[in-house]
């Protein structure tokens, strides 16, 4: 039997369970521990705001309840620790939850004068939070959020695993995991609403999300390129050295944050990503060039280059752990000085714009409830349980609709268990069942890299086309298929 390629068992969900070493959603026991103290000692930013997770206000009412000499100790470290700015405050304990070891003891690690400015303005409150989680029986609270933590979760997985295929396809990522380095967006449902920080201390990447109506799948995917591409701009730092002093000119960028401006590397980095996620929004040719002319203007210099050498990148068959080098080489100085003669930058700092609340979601039925609980298990690789609760759902009288989506979660959990003859099966299930216009498209693609692995490329292509030819089906899909088509994904003939 043929074993999946690593490209399909990503497609499928194959992502690691969030506490492992490339993990996706989860909460973080010491930003939760540090977020409770901060709660019951002063920090009241946006209580009011109806986005708010309930669970913000009950674990507040349950530690002050306990009036723990901890908290009274914490209080006077926090108002002598006032910025001034919600924003700024909560970032600043974050950095230290995310930089300390975690409980019991929340030690941070030496020697202090190596660590981030803002984590340096907190030190000493290791022992105070050490102090409080010990007093405040801080798993127990742990526990409690458990629920709200998992339904956050679940509520986004299917996003970011598509997002992720989606960048890791483009890239030709053979994996979702880059060695000795980590990728977690943290769930932090105790702070202030519509807040997203990113952070990376020593190769351990964090996306923290607080609650939002809309989910800041653009931050997480602009994290995860830097997560995966960092070490491939550093493998060719000796290429960049030749165009370094193109770095010059993003110095007068008002708005680029400074560490940007003293590292060439990281501002490489940054102009990759931006002429990255600009080729793949869904967008006219007008409006994704619109999109790197901003970038540029920002002061991330290299990314109209970037841009403009994408398409080449995609017309051959490296991937670009192997082919960036070639991209840093083709920069033409002189036609990079020209550019940047006439060059703007924005005056206005960029803002994140945030949806105004949205109307409450439909009850969900009790097979969709179901098939939710199946995805859950699911999305934390309890493979097994999910299977028995998918097969659950087949028992149980629905719409065809949704029978057809407990037999694509059948179909996904034999493909993460290299089954390629049961998977396809499932898949066929799936389709003749009537699954939804999207899930339809995405059941095609499936069963064209299913043919693909199996050697009929004639299947792959109509089963891509086949694709191609739903309406409804979402641009990611779309792009994937059409790479099909052209036999992108075709195994390579052995030498």
């Amino acid at each position: 039997m043929k074993r999946l390629p690593a490209i399909l068992l990503l497609a499928a969900g194959a992502v690691a369970p969030a506490r492992a070493q490339h993990g996706t959603v989860d909460a973080h026991e010491a930003l939760f521990t540090v977020m409770a103290a901060i709660n019951a000692a002063g920090y009241d930013a946006q209580l009011d705001s109806p986005t708010n997770h309930p669970v913000r206000r009950r674990i507040r009412e349950q530690v002050k309840a306990k009036r723990l000499p901890s908290v009274e100790k914490i209080r006077k470290f926090y108002e002598d620790h006032t910025l001034g700015d919600w924003t700024a405050e909560l970032s600043q304990y974050i950095s230290f939850a995310l930089v300390s070891s975690g409980p019991p003891d929340f030690r941070l690690p030496e020697p202090t004068y190596q660590l981030p400015p803002d984590v340096q303005r907190l030190l000493g409150l290791e022992d105070l939070i050490a102090e409080f989680y010990e007093e405040a029986d801080v798993p127990s609270l742990f526990q409690q959020i458990q629920p709200a933590v998992e339904e956050f979760a679940s509520r986004y997985h299917r996003q970011i695993i598509e997002s992720l295929f989606e960048l890791n396809g483009y890239l030709r990522n053979p994996t979702s995991g880059v060695s000795g380095r980590s990728f977690q967006i943290v769930i932090c449902l105790l702070g202030a609403p519509n807040q997203v920080h990113t952070r990376s201390f020593h190769g351990n990447y964090y996306v923290v999300v607080t609650p939002s109506v809309e989910f800041p799948l653009e931050e997480i995917r602009y994290t995860y390129l830097h997560y995966v591409l960092e070490p491939v701009v550093t493998r060719a730092a000796d290429a960049l050295e030749r165009i370094s002093a193109l770095g010059d000119y993003a110095l007068g960028a008002p708005y680029l944050p400074e560490h940007y401006k003293r590292d060439f590397r990281l501002l490489a980095t940054s102009s990759l990503i931006k002429a990255i996620l600009a080729r793949l929004a869904d967008a006219t040719p007008d409006e994704k060039r619109r999109i790197v002319e901003k970038a540029y203007r920002q002061g991330y210099i290299l990314a109209p280059h970037f841009y403009e050498q994408l398409p080449l990148y995609e017309r051959q068959p490296e991937a670009m752990r192997l082919y960036f080098r070639d991209m840093v080489e083709a920069v033409d100085l002189a036609k990079e000085e020209r550019r940047a003669q006439n060059l703007e930058f924005d005056e206005e700092k960029p803002v994140r714009v945030v949806k105004p609340k949205a109307p409450p979601e439909p009850e969900l039925s009790a097979v969709e409830k179901a098939i939710e609980e199946a995805e859950d298990l699911y999305r934390k690789r309890d493979l097994e349980a999910a299977r028995r609760r998918f097969l659950d759902v087949l028992r149980m009288p629905a719409e065809k609709r949704l029978h057809a989506r407990a037999y694509y979660g059948l179909a996904r959990i034999a493909t993460l268990r290299n089954d390629p003859e049961l998977a396809s099966s499932l898949f066929r299930k799936a389709l003749e069942t009537g699954p939804e216009a999207q899930d339809k498209a995405w059941i095609l693609f499936y069963l064209g890299r299913l043919s693909d692995v199996a050697g009929d490329a004639g299947a792959a292509r109509a089963y891509y086309r086949r694709a191609l030819a739903i309406p409804e089906a979402s641009p990611k899909v779309r792009e994937l298929a059409q790479k099909g088509v052209s036999g992108a994904f075709r195994p390579r003939p052995q030498r």
